[in-house]
């Protein structure tokens, strides 16, 4: 127990007794039996209005408030407890001779502990209310007793949310009534980001009214903020992270927004900043991707772009040689698993070590398939206890696992820090769906069959969470090719075509053929098939390369190569913003590719529509730009 120290003038104290406390709360969770707690330490207890009542209908004594400063409350309450005797008995100095004997003059006694919660603004935000009824849930007696309570906190404790109660209880318990000075201050630092939250939304809600007015003819389709208004941004710390993006980058850390959790729980491991940043990414796109096509999907990130991204679709037997799937195994694969393995198999070198993401209850199975690759963690809706436990156990324990937080709302504005500036944009919340790739089919052939029409959604949904500029190939409900972050619009064609190539040429019987040696790891499987396709080894590298396999494979000559990629076809592909020219067109139908989506929006439209006629592909416009920085 620490000891209860007597204050002197100006001095700050350890432990301070608790013997009266006033309560106002509109959050009466738990309230009750956390007075009884005080009246057993023999707390005299203050109150209001609705406060007051459940407490006598307890059985508790109460004083009300307006008994203990004599003055009535009025103006439909919203004078009761801005008065002298409250504020003075919250600010008061213990052992500073002058204030007290100004307290003894006034007839003000110390109150030593506040417990309140504030009006519910945000609620009635929330709720569409009319302005003048959030107004009138802007709380003003609140926010300045739980000013002056935090401010004095070398003698006062402010207590704000009913998940402090315990913490108290068993403080005071082990210290004879009182509370010390450590608590104090921090109940006082959440305290004062408490009001920060609280006065930012009122600036932000009145901010946005205002805006309203200076456009009244074309009201904003989400609220906007005016420039004439300052826009305060309150964050809570929620875990430590090792560092940021490098190992130099510390301290790094992970915040949420004041009075909204995380969009993730985590339920094993420690993630890291990339993992974050790929997490929050990865699971827009699968929701999306659900959202937009109906099927369970699933996606692979790396450095905050997808590797893959794919729906459940089932495997050909082709594609089960391909990816290493038993044909006995195929019909047991459950939508979930089906999702991850294709987008893992998009561009299986890529996704080596990724963070993945799944729409759904990630189960037995999805879970025994995901042990098998190298990959640092996964992001879901949820897990059933089997593929939990299976999880857990994956790198040694140190797999990360998030589990999605239901209904999250990021908000409608997000904002950003970059070198000193903050950036403001509504989020990019539009969600692709058949209706955009229908509406305005511009080429000759102007026929989408529903696979088309899914791999066109697939495809525009992925690059949108891909950094641009970018374009992405799909084929058979997954990615096939994804090009990311490239100046010109046709290198990324170029880079996203030469893994549509590879991902074909996988495919190819030669390849399917290779004769591993027992013992040789799945990931190197991966690897050397890619580099046999690929062909241009050093001499070192070839003697290493060989030593995987029985016999020395014969080579896949380039005419080999050529006339299996000739009977591509099918092939979809989406750009993030229009083609600003006709090499990308002609690139691409050098892979097989049939059906092209895009936004427009190009004095070149004309042309690129030709090329597209030339080789008989079918584009539509969208009409939506979808840059992602």
């Amino acid at each position: 127990m620490a000891h209860i120290l007597t204050a002197v003038e100006g001095s700050t104290v350890d432990v301070v007794p608790i013997r009266r406390a006033l309560i106002s709360v509109s959050d009466k969770t738990g309230i009750v039996e956390f007075a009884q707690f005080l009246a057993s330490q023999n707390v005299e207890l203050l109150s209001t209005g609705g406060t007051a009542k459940k407490l006598r209908d307890a059985g508790m004594t109460v004083k009300d408030v307006s008994e203990y400063t004599g003055a009535a409350e009025c103006l439909d309450g919203r004078v009761k407890t801005l008065h002298p005797k409250v504020h003075g008995g919250l600010l008061a100095v213990r052992g500073n001779a002058q204030h007290e004997a100004q307290m003894k003059e006034q007839g003000m006694s110390f109150i030593d502990m506040t417990i309140l919660n504030l009006y519910p603004f945000e609620a009635t935000v929330k709720s569409g209310a009319s302005l003048a009824q959030c107004v009138e849930n802007i709380d003003i007696g609140g926010p300045s007793m739980l000013r002056s309570t935090a401010k004095n906190h070398n003698f006062t404790t402010i207590v704000t949310d009913p998940a402090q109660y315990a913490e108290i209880q068993a403080e005071m318990a082990a210290n004879s009534g009182g509370t010390t000075l450590a608590l104090r201050r921090r109940l006082a630092a959440k305290a004062f980001a408490l009001t920060a939250s609280y006065d930012s939304a009122i600036a932000t809600h009145l901010a946005q009214e205002m805006a309203k007015l200076e456009a009244p003819a074309e009201p904003p389709t989400v609220p906007t903020l005016t420039s004439k208004v300052v826009v305060p941004r309150v964050y809570q710390p929620e875990f430590p992270l090792k560092y940021g993006c490098n190992p130099h980058q510390k301290p790094a850390m992970i915040l949420s927004r004041a009075g909204s959790k995380l969009p993730f729980d985590v339920l094993n491991g420690t993630p890291g900043y990339i993992n974050l940043l790929d997490a929050a990414n990865a699971w827009q796109l699968v929701v999306e991707l659900k959202e937009g096509t109906g099927l369970t999907a699933a996606s692979s990130f790396k450095h905050v772009s997808p590797a893959g991204a794919a729906v459940a679709v089932p495997l050909s037997d082709v594609e089960c040689q391909a990816y290493e799937v038993k044909p006995e195994d195929r019909d047991s694969l459950t939508p979930s698993a089906l999702a991850y393995l294709r987008a893992r198999n998009a561009d299986p070198m890529c996704s080596f070590g990724d963070f993945c993401a799944v729409s759904d209850v990630v189960d037995e199975g999805t879970a025994k398939y995901l042990k098998k690759e190298v990959s640092d963690g996964i992001v879901a809706p949820g897990y059933t206890p089997e593929a939990l436990e299976i999880l857990k156990s994956k790198k040694g324990g140190k797999f990360i696992i998030l589990q999605a937080t239901d209904n999250y709302q990021p908000g409608d504005v997000e904002y950003r820090e970059v070198y000193g500036m903050t950036f403001s944009q509504k989020r990019n919340d539009v969600v692709l769906t058949k209706e955009d790739m229908t509406k305005q089919i511009v080429t000759s052939k102007n026929e989408l069959s529903e696979g088309a029409i899914r791999d066109l959604i697939v495809a525009s949904i992925c690059i949108k969470y891909t950094q641009s500029n970018s374009v992405g190939f799909a084929k058979d409900g997954m990615m096939v090719g994804v090009g990311a972050g490239q100046q010109s619009r046709v290198d990324c064609v170029k880079l996203a075509g030469r893994k549509v190539s590879t991902w074909y040429l996988r495919q190819h019987p030669k390849v399917l053929a290779l004769p591993f040696k027992e013992g040789v790891k799945r990931q190197d499987r991966v690897n050397a098939r890619v580099r046999y396709i690929e062909g241009d080894f050093t001499d070192e590298e070839k003697v290493r390369w060989e030593a995987q396999f029985s016999s020395p494979p014969e080579a896949l000559t380039a005419e080999e190569k050529a006339a299996f990629l000739k009977e591509a076809t099918g092939i979809s592909i989406s750009s993030d913003a229009f083609f600003p020219f006709r090499d990308s067109i002609d690139h691409a139908s050098k892979v097989g590719v049939s059906f092209v989506a895009q936004p427009g929006g190009s004095v070149q439209d004309p042309q690129v529509t030709e090329a597209c006629n030339d080789y008989g592909m079918a584009m539509c416009f969208t009409g939506t730009r979808l840059f992602h920085h």
